[in-house]
């Protein structure tokens, strides 16, 4: 079966920044995959490619078989993109707008039903006849959503489509996004709020540099973790300084509260313990947790700076 998304190869260069530096990657038909990676990594480049409005310099982008540059006009018809940025047109209200939308696509009448659902499953009911100039920013979010969807595209690409909204409103989108899944759309999510990477994505790619430096399924990335474990240290006291031994194994702090990473086979949880009891400081309370996405990320994100 021809997959959803098909990524061969693509370099994108700007002057003398090279932005995508051969990405390889497949994305099958209904799966719910994240694209992650750091502020430059080159998330953004390889969505632009994706919607058209970015060429590569070589290689080959095709959605459910479609050259985005050969094919273009069945490319853009199976894909549905939620932009990072708040992009609106200022000058109608949230039904003509979406129903502009749907005109694009050269569909008429028969999507007004779908226009309202998504209106209805999005919260934008009543505000349906507002303009949008004067709508908040979360309300303007959720326009970009339905404005992505309303010819019912098999592919949706959401670039950051919770940042800066609040929480009611990310809870809704979650669950509209998990029903078109359900539905068999393939989701494809750039976020850095890892921890819905980790609640949503069956399989995640981690691109850093313009490189993809992982990409794996979600219980295999959080395997590499499993070397690591954070330990939290509560002390009774605010600590004015840290023995020398224990700084490289520090992660961060927060008033009487430490947290360390340590690695299984080099460090030790008595080691701490012993630290902090030698320079003076008496615990209240201490725990261990599991690796979760978030260390997995930065570890590997880590590796590619050094490297």
């Amino acid at each position: 079966m021809t997959a959803a998304v098909t990524i061969r190869g693509v370099h994108k260069r700007y002057g003398q920044v090279r932005a995508l530096r051969g990405v390889d990657l497949d994305i099958a038909r209904g799966e719910f995959f994240g694209l992650l990676g750091p502020n430059g990594a080159g998330k953004s480049t390889l969505i632009n490619i994706l919607a058209g409005l970015a060429r590569l310099d070589s290689g080959q982008v095709a959605v459910l078989g479609f050259d985005v540059i050969r094919d273009y006009r069945q490319a853009r018809r199976a894909l549905g993109i939620v932009p990072q940025e708040l992009v609106y047109d200022p000058f109608f209200s949230v039904r003509e707008v979406l129903n502009l939308q749907a005109g694009y696509f050269g569909l008429g009448r028969e999507s007004r039903g779908w226009v309202e659902e998504l209106m209805q499953a999005l919260g934008l009911a009543d505000k349906a006849n507002a303009n949008l100039r004067g709508l908040s920013g979360g309300m303007k979010r959720r326009v970009l959503v339905a404005q992505a969807l309303v010819h019912r595209p098999p592919v949706v690409v959401l670039d950051e489509p919770t940042a800066g909204v609040d929480v009611e409103l990310r809870q809704q989108l979650w669950r509209f996004i998990r029903r078109l899944h359900g539905d068999g759309h393939t989701i494809v999510l750039t976020t850095h709020y890892l921890e819905e990477a980790e609640s949503l994505c069956e399989r995640i790619a981690i691109l850093d540099q313009g490189q993809i430096i992982a990409l794996d399924s979600k219980a295999g990335l959080l395997a590499r973790g499993m070397d690591r474990q954070a330990l939290t240290v509560h002390t009774v006291d605010p600590l004015d300084h840290l023995p020398p031994a224990l700084e490289p194994l520090l992660k961060h702090r927060r008033g009487n509260e430490l947290v360390f990473q340590l690695h299984r086979q080099t460090d030790s949880i008595a080691g701490v313990l012993d630290a902090l009891r030698d320079a003076g400081v008496t615990i209240a309370d201490l725990h261990t947790e599991k690796p979760d996405l978030e260390d997995v990320f930065l570890e590997l994100t880590r590796k590619e700076q050094r490297a």
